[in-house]
């Protein structure tokens, strides 16, 4: 997997939607943001158009993600906020010059469609907080992602959880949205999971959707050739009568397993959203004192 650079102060970045409707006003935050990181940014031309629910008309989507990927001097790609969006767009980019010139995207939620296709092309990519999100993202995630973006990347030592799994495993990390991640399983931009260490986060699911899904990657094998699984968020549950909470399912479906799982890991729609780099060699460590996961 190929790591793009990272950034340096006075690098430009793209903020483009290619998926839902974004406010300026966050555009406008999250440019004050950047600028105090030293960075330069740079707003795509439809960021904050709207048709019907999207940011744009698919082609001014396509517009503003072709620009992104292409244009040299734009040295990393913020996606605004996630919705949907990005699966009407994602096969209709042209990647070749990107391949070439690989750039950070980052963002989360919908945004799980791009990053899998990065995955497929062979470049790492962030799932980290998105502009959107910055006002209700706590500054010690924003402060991770600012790390991460500038090349200062850290282990995350986590408490125990007591659905963990003890144990040790080095592979690549994948993973995203749950719903997005069974949406696009078998597709042309599925990601690969034998070997793999999954991580998975949700919001606004019902419960049984959760069972449904877990169960069905279980039903076709992707569960149980994964090397370990990461759990991150899942808030905003719904059909509290399903009798089981998201953790509790997620448990269950991998109980027969003998992968080391970390639970509990403060990444997806939730205040304390952690970056993690898609695509890239891990080294997770679960014991009865926590968990450590390290980028390598």
């Amino acid at each position: 997997m190929l790591r793009p650079s990272y950034l340096q102060s006075g690098d430009k970045v793209a903020l483009i939607s290619p998926a839902g409707i974004i406010d300026s006003h966050d555009i406008e935050y999250a440019g004050h943001i950047l600028r105090s990181w030293g960075l330069e940014p740079v707003i795509g031309s439809h960021a904050t158009c709207q048709c019907g629910y999207f940011a744009g008309t698919d082609n001014e989507r396509l517009t503003d993600l072709q620009w992104a990927l292409d244009d040299e001097e734009i040295r990393a790609i913020l996606c605004t906020r996630g919705g949907y969006g990005c699966l009407r767009i994602v096969e209709k980019a042209d990647y070749s010059i990107f391949q070439g010139n690989p750039k950070w995207l980052i963002g989360f939620s919908d945004i799980t469609v791009l990053h899998t296709k990065l995955t497929s092309l062979g470049i790492e990519s962030m799932h980290a907080p998105m502009p959107k999100s910055y006002r209700d993202t706590t500054a010690e995630a924003l402060s991770h992602l600012k790390n991460f973006l500038f090349g200062e990347v850290s282990p995350y030592l986590l408490p125990p959880h007591p659905f963990n799994r003890e144990g040790i495993v080095q592979a690549d990390l994948t993973g995203g949205n749950l719903s997005l991640l069974h949406c696009i399983r078998s597709s042309v931009i599925e990601y690969p999971t034998r070997g793999a260490i999954l991580f998975i986060e949700d919001v606004g699911e019902n419960l049984y959707a959760i069972d449904r899904m877990m169960q069905s990657f279980k039903l076709t094998g992707r569960l149980e050739e994964l090397q370990g699984l990461i759990v991150g968020g899942f808030s905003d549950m719904k059909g509290e009568n399903f009798g089981k909470t998201a953790e509790e399912i997620i448990r269950e479906a991998v109980e027969e397993y003998d992968y080391p799982l970390c639970f509990g890991f403060p990444a997806g729609h939730i205040p304390d959203n952690y970056p993690l780099i898609l695509g890239s060699t891990i080294e997770m460590s679960v014991d009865n004192a926590g968990s450590e996961i390290t980028f390598l």
